[in-house]
C-alpha cells in the first residue's frame, strides 16, 4: 500500500449558491479515508464505508462555531461490521468501527456493498455538543446504510433541512494490494428562502454527483464547485484544512477507568495484576499497572458525604 504522505491533504470548502439561498460543503477526505483503512487494518467494502462516514461527519463539523464544539456520527445497522461512529471537531475527524475485517461480495451492479456491511435495518444519530449544556441529540431509522441517503434522510427529517448528500469512496488495485484513490462528500442544503429557480437547478443536476469519487481522481475540488454548479453563482467562502487525528491521552483513558468503579478496578488488578486499554479510534495502547489501578480505585470509591447519603437512602 502506498504511503499515505503521497496522497493529497484532505480539505473542504464551503460556499453558498444564489447569493445565500443555499450553502455546499465539499470534501476531499482521500488521505483520511487510506489513513483510516491503514489503522484498522479494514477490508475493501469497511474502508468504503468508513470514508463516507468521514466525509459526512467532516461536512457536519465544518458548520460548527467554537473550538470546543463537537459533532458525532454514529450508524448502528443489522450488518456483520457493526457500529461505525466518528466524531468532528472543526478540521479534525476520528472513526472506529465494530469489525473493520468484515468483507462481502460486491453488488450487482458491481459497487461494495457498504449498506450490506452496516444493515439496512437499524438507526443513524447524530449528537451536536456545543461544550456547554445538555448535548443536541437527532435519530432516524436508517434508509439503505448506504450513507449519504441516510444523511440527507437525517436532515430533512430531524432538521427540516431539504438536503442533497453524495459520498463515495474509489479503491483501485495497486502493485500490492488495494488503495484509496479518492474519498470525499457533497452536501448541498437549501437555507430559509431559498428559490423555487434555484431548487428545480438544484434537483437537475443531482445526477451529476453519482460519480463523485471518480470525477475526485481527476479534478480539483475548485473545478467540481465551477463546474457543478456553473450559473448559479458559487463563491467559496472558506477552504479548511482536514485530518484524522485522534484527541486520546493516558489521562482520558483513566478518567474512563475510574467510571468502571472500585469493584470492577479490583477484579482487573486482582485477575490481569494491571490494563491495557487501546484507542477505538487510533489503536494507541496504555499500559496500567496493578499500583495505578489502586490509585484509580480511590479516585473511584465514594466519599464520606456520597457514603452517608448512599446509607440514608
Amino acid at each position: 500500500m502506498p504511503d499515505a504522505t503521497n496522497v493529497r491533504p484532505s480539505r473542504l470548502l464551503y460556499a453558498t449558491l444564489g447569493g445565500g439561498q443555499a450553502r455546499v460543503l465539499l470534501c476531499d477526505t482521500t488521505a483520511m479515508a487510506h489513513e483510516a483503512r491503514r489503522i484498522h487494518r479494514a477490508s475493501r467494502v469497511c474502508t468504503a464505508a468508513m470514508g463516507r462516514v468521514i466525509s459526512a461527519v467532516a461536512m457536519m463539523g465544518a458548520q460548527l462555531k467554537g473550538e470546543k464544539e463537537s459533532v458525532t456520527l454514529s450508524l448502528r445497522g443489522d450488518g456483520p461490521a457493526g457500529a461505525v461512529v466518528a466524531v468532528s471537531r472543526r478540521g479534525t475527524v476520528k472513526i472506529t468501527i465494530d469489525d473493520p475485517a468484515v468483507e462481502l461480495p460486491p453488488r450487482p451492479d458491481g459497487k461494495l456493498d457498504v449498506g450490506g456491511a452496516i444493515g439496512r435495518a437499524g438507526r443513524l444519530a447524530v449528537v451536536r455538543d456545543l461544550g456547554f449544556g445538555e448535548p443536541y441529540v437527532g435519530q432516524v431509522s436508517l434508509v439503505s446504510g448506504e450513507v449519504a441517503e441516510d444523511v440527507a434522510m437525517y436532515y430533512t427529517a430531524s432538521e427540516q433541512i431539504p438536503t442533497l448528500c453524495a459520498l463515495g469512496v474509489l479503491e483501485r488495485q495497486g502493485e500490492d494490494d488495494w488503495r484509496v484513490a479518492a474519498s470525499g462528500g457533497l452536501l448541498v442544503q437549501a437555507m430559509p428562502g431559498c428559490g423555487e429557480e434555484l431548487l428545480s437547478a438544484l434537483e437537475l443536476r443531482s445526477q451529476l454527483f453519482t460519480t463523485l469519487s471518480a470525477t475526485l481522481e481527476q479534478e480539483t475540488l475548485e473545478d467540481i464547485l465551477a463546474q457543478s454548479f456553473r450559473g448559479l453563482q458559487p463563491d467559496i467562502l472558506q477552504n479548511i484544512p482536514l485530518t484524522l487525528a485522534c484527541d486520546c491521552s493516558r489521562a482520558r483513558i483513566a478518567r474512563a477507568l475510574i467510571t468502571l468503579g472500585e469493584e470492577e478496578l479490583a477484579d482487573m488488578r486482582a485477575q490481569q495484576h494491571g490494563a491495557q486499554v487501546h484507542c477505538h479510534f487510533c489503536g494507541t495502547g496504555y499500559d496500567f499497572t496493578a499500583e495505578d489501578l489502586t490509585a484509580l480505585m480511590a479516585q473511584a470509591a465514594p466519599g464520606p458525604e456520597k457514603g452517608r447519603e448512599e446509607g440514608q437512602s
